[in-house]
Parts: structure tokens; sequence; C-alpha cells
């Protein structure tokens, strides 16, 4: 995975760094039909900023932001 130069990354953008996802309009569309959580919390918004520590969970996989 390439390395994030900022301190948040949008949700979508995290999904395709991830390998979740090929393209950005994919990921926005995976957000918003997959069942996916950051911390805990049901989220469907692919612009949700994301900040170093937050966990996604895709369909049971786990992430680290």
């Amino acid at each position: 995975m390439d390395a994030v130069k900022t301190d948040t990354i949008k949700l979508a953008q995290f999904l395709k760094l991830a390998g979740v996802a090929d393209t950005g309009g994919q990921a926005k569309y995976l957000v918003r039909t997959l069942d996916i959580t950051v911390n805990g919390e049901k989220e469907n918004r692919p612009g949700r900023k994301l900040m170093p520590g937050d966990t996604v969970i895709v369909q049971g996989r786990k992430y680290t932001v």
C-alpha cells in the first residue's frame, strides 16, 4: 500500500489504496452499498475523513488507517 502523506484521508480514497476498490467511483459505490463500519459505527459516506488509528471493517475484513 502507498504511504499517505496527510493527516486525514477520505474513506473512498482509503478503500482504493487498500485494494478494496479499483477506482474511486467503485469505492464510492461500495461505501454506499456494502456493510462498512468505521470505529464500530455503520458508515455510508464516501467522504468520511479517517484519522490515523481508525479501524475500518469491510464485510468482516479489518483495516487500520
